[in-house]
Formats: structure tokens, sequence, C-alpha cells
């Protein structure tokens, strides 16, 4: 508790087009290596960079969602630095006149259970610049080689405040950035496939102090629990380093997660070591309110905005909430279920409970799933309008799942639906009472409790088929006569 740690992050979100940011090669993943390149991407001499407009658009919408101001007019640099994943042997980025100014994103801490909510905050971002992605090393035994499909893709950088302070508010942090990336439609956000690269600046400091302490820079932080391991380790160690008497050098390192430590990389470059210059190829981007006005009118609603939507308008608790909003594809899936049943309570527990129960079954994704929203909402009618009973929508819930028939045509041929004939339900409460005078003489004494054990008998008996509320009524008013 003597000391209090000061984490920044630097976040790469690779934007979701067809081609990439200056150059018409293609993007994607898991392609053969240098497939995806051309002679703009390859940096050939007399070739020119074009401006993919696609991106450009994606990166307003991105600042927007964050609350940045958009820069009427930015520039484009050339970041130099010489490395084979580099094939100009310049990157061109965003230096002093970046697209996106500011902003911030709300984050949840991890509440006391994971049925309660945590607390809400506010980290505030410095600035949001789009730049161009470099290429991939694989490293071998006795040798590297270099991939190019990567080089060109569209690339937002995302630089945080110094307003974390753990390892828990950085994963919170990657969290929530990610659902408003995906919520957008900017960035799938696949770490496995790069498409989401963390960095973090780490310093510590005497708590009470204003003063911000040396930092370290944390890379090969390759998921976000690897983000949150390593920055709680490197606090740890600078706290030892400054008890030790030592000081803190600036400095990168690189996290070992299969090690749980991380060592020395290099001493840290400043901005000066990379000759910013404006890039003389390309015009500065000039943004006008039609442009801008066009992106906000197409906006989504922000992942933390729906869930209290969901809250307040619905009365959803929280542990659904917590389960819908989180997959963009799953929210939707069930304001579709909502809308056409309008019963949100009733869809909202049939999709967080038992879609996603069987979804985990059969080891694949909502989308492809032959249940669909319609399913839900029909299903949930079918249970309100009394035509079969909870019990058996589940066993319907199941079988519907499986083959993707609508559940009215399950019922229809297994013969499931439910009986409020009086006259049969009377002679079987009959025969339960007889058969459990104990659980009678219970209710008549006035333990209400009782009659519960006698209709789930009932129940059994007619493999629960009955509807319990005609159930209910048929067994006090037999043994009322008693």
């Amino acid at each position: 508790m003597k000391y209090e740690a000061v984490i920044g992050l630097e976040v790469h979100v690779q934007i979701k087009t067809e081609s990439k940011m200056f150059a018409r090669a293609g993007v994607g993943y898991g392609r053969d290596p240098n497939t995806l390149t051309d002679p703009v991407v390859l940096g050939l001499p007399g070739t020119l960079p074009v401006m993919n407009k696609r991106a450009i658009d994606k990166i307003i919408k991105a600042g927007l969602m964050l609350g940045c101001d958009i820069a009427p007019v930015c520039k484009w640099d050339r970041k130099n630095y010489f490395y084979p994943d580099s094939p100009k042997n310049y990157q061109i980025s965003q230096y002093d006149e970046p697209i996106c100014v500011g902003g911030k994103l709300e984050i949840e801490l991890p509440g006391p259970s994971r049925n309660v909510m945590g607390e809400h905050k506010l980290i505030h971002l410095t600035r949001i610049h789009l730049e161009e992605d470099v290429g991939k090393l694989n490293h071998f035994e006795n040798e590297s080689l270099v991939d190019f499909n990567r080089a060109g893709t569209p690339l937002m950088e995302i630089v945080s405040e110094p307003d974390m302070h753990s390892g828990e508010e950085a994963f919170a942090y990657l969290t929530a950035l990610k659902q408003v990336m995906i919520y957008g439609g900017i960035s799938d956000c696949d770490m496995e496939k790069g498409q989401l690269r963390c960095d973090a600046n780490i310093s510590i400091r005497p708590r009470g102090s204003e003063e911000l302490g040396v930092k370290v820079e944390l890379k090969n932080l390759n998921s976000i629990s690897g983000v949150r391991n390593g920055i709680d380790y490197e606090i740890q160690r600078q706290i030892n380093v400054v008890e030790r008497g030592e000081e803190i050098v600036q400095e990168t390192r690189r996290w070992d997660a299969d090690a749980g430590a991380a060592t020395l990389m290099r001493t840290k470059e400043m901005a000066h070591d990379y000759r910013y210059f404006p890039d003389p190829d390309l015009m500065p981007v000039r943004v006008n309110k039609e442009w801008l006005d066009g992106i906000r009118g197409g906006l989504p609603e922000l992942p933390f905005e729906k869930q209290r939507r969901y809250c307040e308008i619905y009365d959803l608790p929280y542990t659904v909430t917590s389960v819908l909003v989180p997959d963009a594809r799953l929210a939707a899936f069930f304001e579709e279920a909502s809308e056409k049943c309008g019963q949100p309570k009733a869809a909202a527990n049939w999709i967080a409970n038992d879609l996603l129960r069987e979804l985990s079954a059969a080891g694949i994704d909502i989308d492809d799933s032959k249940l669909r929203p319609d399913h839900v909402a029909r299903l949930v009618k079918l249970v309100n309008e009394g035509v079969i009973s909870n019990n058996i929508a589940k066993e319907v819930f199941v079988e519907m799942f499986k083959s993707g028939d609508r559940p009215e045509e399950l019922v229809e041929r297994k013969g499931l639906k439910q009986s409020s004939d009086t006259g049969e339900l009377t002679r079987i409460c009959g025969e339960v009472i007889a058969a459990n005078p104990r659980s009678v003489e219970d209710y008549k004494a006035g333990k209400e409790n009782a009659i519960n054990f006698l209709k789930g008998q009932v129940m059994k008996a007619t493999r629960g088929k009955a509807n319990p509320k005609v159930v209910d009524q048929v067994l006090r008013e037999e043994m009322g006569k008693l």
C-alpha cells in the first residue's frame, strides 16, 4: 500500500476492410505467406499510396463512439525505422495531427460477486491515430522469414491517459474497448489473429504523490488476461527494485506468459529517433460537417448504455444483462426474439440459460445454430398461452435446437400439448390425494408448501402435460371437500 501504480495502454486495432490502407491488395488471415501484397505494399520504386476511405470512415466512427474530438484537418507522416518487417523502411502514420483527439471509455471493475455489478469508471484517452500495419517475422531455429501479408493493413493506435492503477483495470479497459469495436463493426479484435495488440506503460510512485515515476514499456502481451498478469508482475518487480534502494530504468521488457516473468528487450527509443516528417505523397484529410454527420447518424448503442436500458426498460437482472450484452450477436438475437414475443424477461432467460448451454454442449457458434430468434419467440408464446408447461418447453427447446423445427410442430408431433381437462385431472388429483394422506393433513393444518408435493405427483402422473394452474385449483377444491 506504500506505492501506487500508474498505467497507460497503447492499443493497436486492425480496422476491418477489404483492402490495405494505401493499396488495393486484399487483407486477411491464414493465407499463404506473401500472397496479399502488391508493388505499393512492398514499397517498390515508382509506386504511390492512395488512401482507403472506408478505413478513415471507421476510425471516425470509433472516435465518435469513444467521445473523441474529430480533427477538421489531419495529415500523414513518415515514421522512419529500418527493420525487416517494414518493406519501405518507414511506416505511414500520424504524428502531431491525429484524426481523433481526447475521448473516454467506460469500464466496469469486478463486483463483490459475479451476480453483483462492479464499480464503473471512465478511462480518458489521449488520441487515436491511423496508420498502416507492418509485416510479421516468423522465427525458426536457424533463420527468420518475413511475411508481408499483414503489411499495409489499416491500423488504429488508441492511446490512453495514465488513468489505470492495476492489472484488473487494464483487463476491464481492454474488455470494454473490444466490445465497443465489435459493436461498431470496426474490428473483430481477435488477439490470436493480431487484430488487437497491446503495449503497457507502467510506473510506480509513493501513494499520494502526483509526480509520475520512470515508466517501463511491457510488450508481447498476447491475451487480455496476459495483459493483466504482465502488469501485475511488473508492478511488483518495480516495487522490489525501489525497496532494494535501486533506480528504475526506462526500458522495454518482453512478457513471457509461460514463465510468468518479463525480460529486458531494449532501452526505450524516444519519438525523435523515428525522424518523423510529413509524407510528401499524401494530401491532408479534411473532415467536413456533412461527412461527420453522416457517420454520426449510424452510430450504434454503446454496450453499457444497452445494459442500462435492458435493466431499466425490460427489468432484466444484472446476471442476465451481463451475459447478453458483451456479445453483440447475442444481444441482437435477444432483441429480435423479445420484439416478436413481447415477453423480454422470458426470452432473455431462454437465451441466457438454455441457448448458451446448448451452444456450449454442441461446440458451435450462435451464427451456426439452427435455432433462431423466431423459435424462442414462438416457444415463449406457447408457454404463455398455456399450450405447454415450462417443463415441457425445456424438452421442446432441446429438440428444436437440434432439428431447427418450429416448436408448434414438435408439440403437435410428439403430443405434448398441456392438458386442462378438469374431468381427467380431477380423477388423477383424487388418486394422488388418496395416496398421500400425510401431505393432505399438513396442508389442512396450514402448511401451504405441502400442496407443492401433491402438485409434483400430479405432474409426474401426467408426464408433465397437466396445466399447473388447473392442477393447483383442482387439488385445493378436492381437499376442501374432505
